[in-house]
C-alpha cells in the first residue's frame, strides 16, 4: 500500500472511531439529559399518549389527565386553577413545564425508580403505562384563605405558612396568579394565546413570589438582630438602647430616623423589649454597632440565610444580608435594608424556627409519592438543618413576640388565639421616600404551641399611592386569616 492511500485509510478509520465515539457518547451517556430535557418534543408528545400521574392535597385533586376525543389520548386539568398554580406550576406541550409538574416530572410521568416495578408489569401484562401520583403538605384551605386574601384585595404578593415542628408547607400563594388550563390545551392557538398574555402580564405572573423572589425584609431582620444579642449572653430584653428618633450613621453625615421621626418611648433609653414592639431603627443601629458585623453574619446564617441548596423540591432563590463594608452599612443591614434581601420562604423558616424551639427544619412540599394504584411508594422524613438559636433565647423570643403582637392594632384579631409576631415595612426602588413600601408580617400560633409560622410579603404596600403602608395595616390582617384558617384545619 502506498503512502496516499495509507493515509487516507488511517484518516477514515479515525473519522469512523470519533463517529462511533460520538454515537456512544449521545446514546449513553448523554441519553438522559436529552430525555429529560425539557425542551424535547418526542418525550412531551409521548407522555401526552398516556396518563400522567396526579397532584392532590389532603385528598382534594389538584392536577390530574382527563381523556379526550382531541388529537391526543389525554389533557392535563387543573379544577382549582389561579389558587394552587403556585404550587402545580403547569404542564404544556409547546411551553414545557412548571411547578411541581416540572420538579417531579419523573414521579408524574413514571420513569421515577421508585415505580420500576408497576413499568416491568405494565410491560408484562400489556397495561398502558402510566405516571405515578404526588401528594402534597398543602392544606387546601389555607391555601385558599391565603390566596383569597392576597388576590381579592389586588395584591401583590405572597404567603407561605409552614408547620414548625416538621417544615411541612402548608400554604405557598402567589398573586398575582394565573390559570394553567389554556397552557394545557390541546390546541396550539389556545397554548400561544395564554401564554402571550401571562409572559406580557405587568405584574408578572407567572413568577412564584414565594421562592423566585427576594425582598428587603425591613424590621422583620431585628428578630434576627435580637436572636444574636440573646445569644452572645451579653443582653437581656431589659438591656437599654438610644432612644433617639434619629442618629447619624458611623463616620458618615447620613441620619438614620425611626418611623415618621417618632422617638422610641419618653426617656432618653428604651429596653431591647421596647425597642423591638416599637422598631426602633436607632436602637437597633447602636445594637448592631456592638455586635459587629460577624455576630450579625454568624445569627442570620444559622437561620438558613444564604444557603444555595434549598430545594422543595422547586429550587428557592438564595436570599442574603449582602457585603457589609462598614459600620454604617452594617447599621442600615441592621434594620433590613441596604444589601439585605429574603424571600417570603426564607423569612417563615426564621418564624418556624423560633417557634420550634430553635430547630430549622428543610421545608418541604411533597409528603408522599404513590403508584397509580395509590399505593405509597416514598413518603418525605422531617430534616432539621441546623439549630438556629437555643431553647431558652427561643422562648424569650416567643415572650418579645407576644409583647409585639399585643401591642398592634389593626383587623384579624383571633379570639382565644395568642400569636406571636413581627411586622415590617422595607424602603425600596430608586426612590425610596417617593415609593409606597413593601410591608410584611411574620408571626406563628399559637404561641404556648406552635401549629403554623406564616409570613406574609404585600409589595408597594399593596396600592401604589400608598406612601404611609404598614406592615400591621396590610400584611399582618392577611397573616392572621391564614393562621385562623390553619387553626381550624388542626382541630
Amino acid at each position: 500500500m502506498n503512502t496516499p492511500v495509507r493515509r487516507i485509510a488511517i484518516a477514515v478509520m479515525a473519522m469512523v472511531l470519533l463517529l462511533m465515539a460520538n454515537l456512544t457518547y449521545i446514546q449513553v451517556v448523554k441519553a438522559g439529559d436529552y430525555r429529560t430535557d425539557q425542551r424535547n418534543q418526542r418525550v412531551l408528545l409521548a407522555e401526552y399518549s398516556r396518563q400522567r400521574g396526579q397532584i392532590s392535597a389532603q385528598g382534594q385533586v389538584l392536577a390530574r389527565s382527563v381523556e379526550t376525543d382531541g388529537q391526543y389520548p389525554f389533557q392535563r386539568e387543573y379544577p382549582d386553577g389561579p389558587a394552587f398554580a403556585s404550587i402545580t406550576g403547569y404542564y404544556s406541550l409547546i411551553y414545557s413545564a412548571g411547578g411541581l409538574e416540572r420538579a417531579a416530572n419523573d414521579v408524574l410521568n413514571g420513569s421515577d425508580d421508585r415505580l420500576f416495578t408497576r413499568r416491568l408489569s405494565d410491560l408484562i401484562t400489556g397495561r398502558d403505562p402510566s405516571g405515578g401520583n404526588v401528594v402534597t403538605t398543602i392544606d387546601p384551605a389555607v391555601q385558599q384563605a391565603a390566596y383569597d386574601a392576597l388576590s381579592e384585595n389586588g395584591y401583590t404578593g405572597s404567603v407561605v405558612a409552614l408547620q414548625p415542628s416538621t417544615g411541612a408547607i402548608l400554604a405557598m400563594a402567589s398573586t398575582p396568579s394565573y390559570d394553567p388550563n389554556p397552557l394545557a390545551a390541546q390546541g396550539a392557538r389556545t397554548q400561544q394565546d395564554a401564554w402571550a398574555e401571562y409572559t406580557d402580564a405587568d405584574p408578572p405572573v407567572l413568577t412564584n413570589r414565594a421562592i423566585q423572589e427576594i425582598y428587603p425584609p425591613g424590621s422583620t431582620f431585628k428578630l434576627i438582630d435580637v436572636a444574636a444579642a440573646l445569644e452572645s449572653g451579653r443582653y437581656t430584653p431589659e438591656s437599654q438602647f438610644t432612644a433617639a428618633s434619629s442618629i447619624t450613621l458611623a463616620d458618615t453625615a447620613t441620619p438614620l430616623q425611626n418611623f415618621n421621626g417618632n422617638a422610641c418611648g419618653t426617656g432618653r433609653t428604651a429596653s431591647l423589649r421596647d425597642a423591638l414592639q416599637r422598631s426602633c431603627n436607632t436602637a437597633f443601629a447602636e445594637l448592631a454597632e456592638q455586635l459587629g458585623e460577624q455576630a450579625l453574619r454568624d445569627q442570620a446564617e444559622a437561620f438558613g440565610i444564604g444557603t444555595e441548596d434549598i430545594a422543595i423540591p422547586m429550587g428557592v432563590v438564595p436570599s442574603t444580608i449582602g457585603d457589609i463594608e462598614s459600620t454604617a452599612a452594617l447599621q442600615q443591614t441592621s434594620i433590613g435594608q441596604r444589601d439585605v434581601a429574603l424571600t417570603p420562604m426564607q423569612n417563615a423558616m426564621v418564624v418556624a424556627a423560633i417557634a420550634n424551639g430553635g430547630r430549622l427544619m428543610a421545608p418541604y412540599l411533597i409528603s408522599e409519592i404513590q403508584g397509580q394504584d395509590l399505593e405509597t411508594l416514598d413518603t418525605t422524613e422531617p430534616d432539621q438543618i441546623g439549630q438556629s438559636v437555643s431553647p431558652g433565647v427561643a422562648r424569650t423570643l416567643t415572650e418579645l413576640m407576644v409583647n409585639n403582637e399585643n401591642s398592634y392594632q389593626g383587623e384579624g384579631k383571633i379570639r382565644g388565639v395568642q400569636i406571636a409576631a413581627k411586622t415590617g415595612t422595607a424602603e425600596h426602588g430608586v426612590d425610596p421616600k417617593s415609593t409606597p413600601p413593601h410591608v410584611w408580617y411574620v408571626a406563628f400560633a399559637p404561641a404556648e404551641n406552635p401549629q403554623v409560622a406564616v409570613a406574609v410579603l404585600v409589595e408597594s404596600g399593596g396600592d401604589r399611592n400608598n406612601l404611609a403602608a404598614t406592615g400591621g395595616a396590610v400584611a399582618a390582617p392577611i397573616g392572621r386569616a391564614v393562621i385562623g384558617a390553619a387553626l381550624r384545619g388542626s382541630q
